[in-house]
């Protein structure tokens, strides 16, 4: 207990940046798959291609992502960019799919009579399709966030500071208690992000909810 005083404020201040490593990428990331989506859900041709491109972004090692990054961006190894940028691949490679796939979910029927009340493709969009398939997205979404606090914790090999500096101040000075704390605030910051990302969805679905209970 006298660790965990004594470095409260670190603690606080490690649990901040990730948090922000892990959300904003997952922001990012939703905002670029929903028009690679929404284009994949639109053709038939197209789909396999951008879904399998997408697809094999999250098969690119973490550590050599953010290695290589750096040189692609220009940034310093040590810049929460890349980070940042990387994170965001990942989440559009696991978003796409779940976006593409809840868009071609919404009944025919519905896309028709929107188009039939004048609503042009960006409009019908953003007030009939994406509004119907936001369960399926927020599911999507929950992956993504919980994914990347996880994902997160491997820039602290590189000195970027997070949760995961926790564990290497622990593996280096052979301490077991940081890389618990460590552990138990990645999972609670897992917890919090997918209720926070499940309330986010059921607020914008009120009418499945009053469906739940007819």
């Amino acid at each position: 207990m006298n660790w965990i005083i004594d470095n409260a404020a670190r603690i606080g201040e490690l649990t901040a940046w990730h948090a922000a490593l892990s959300v904003v990428p997952t922001v990012l990331g939703l905002l670029v798959a929903i028009p690679l989506g929404w284009w994949a859900s639109r053709s038939p041709r197209i789909y396999p291609l951008v879904i399998g491109t997408s697809g094999l972004l999250y098969t690119i090692p973490s550590i050599a992502l953010f290695v290589l990054l750096p040189k692609v961006l220009g940034t310093r190894i040590l810049d929460p960019l890349n980070v940042v940028v990387a994170l965001t691949l990942y989440s559009i490679a696991l978003l796409v799919r779940v976006i593409a796939d809840g868009l071609a979910s919404v009944p025919h029927d519905t896309v028709q009579a929107a188009t039939a009340m004048g609503y042009r493709p960006w409009q019908r969009l953003l007030h009939v399709e994406l509004p119907v398939a936001v369960p399926a997205i927020g599911g999507g979404l929950r992956v993504a966030v919980v994914s990347n606090v996880s994902i997160v914790t491997m820039a602290a090999l590189l000195g970027i500071p997070q949760l995961g500096s926790l564990f290497t101040q622990g593996f280096s000075l052979r301490l077991t208690l940081p890389i618990v704390v460590g552990i138990v605030l990645c999972l609670v910051l897992s917890v919090v992000l997918d209720v926070l990302v499940h309330a986010a969805t059921r607020a914008l679905t009120p009418w499945q909810q009053k469906a739940e209970t007819a």
